[in-house]
C-alpha cells in the first residue's frame, strides 16, 4: 500500500511538472509571448545602438578637441585629418575605440 502511495505521489509530481512546462511553452508561442520576445529584442538592440552612438560621439569629440587645439597652436591640421591606423582613443569606461 505504501508503495502505491509513493508511485501515486511521483506520478502527481511528474504530472504537475509536465503541465507547467507545457503551459509555459504554449504561452511562449502565443501572440503575447512572441510580442514580449520581440519587445525584449528591440529594447536590447536599442540599447546597443545607443551605446554605439555614444562611442562614435565620444570619438568625434576627441578628434574635434585635437583639431581645435592644433588650430589654436597654429599647427597644420592635415596630418590630424589623415586616417591613421595607429590612431587609438580611450573611452571613458576604459575601453578603446578606433
Amino acid at each position: 500500500m505504501v508503495k502505491r502511495l509513493l508511485w501515486l505521489g511521483v506520478g502527481v509530481a511528474v504530472g504537475v511538472i509536465v503541465v507547467r512546462r507545457l503551459a509555459r511553452g504554449a504561452e511562449a508561442m502565443s501572440p503575447a509571448g512572441i510580442a514580449d520576445r520581440l519587445r525584449n529584442t528591440a529594447v536590447t538592440a536599442g540599447g546597443s545602438l545607443r551605446s554605439f552612438m555614444a562611442d562614435v560621439s565620444e570619438g568625434m569629440a576627441v578628434k574635434e578637441a585635437e583639431l581645435h587645439q592644433a588650430i589654436a597652436e597654429g599647427r597644420p591640421v592635415g596630418e590630424l585629418l589623415d586616417d591613421d591606423e595607429d590612431d587609438w582613443y580611450e573611452r571613458g569606461d576604459g575601453g578603446v575605440i578606433r
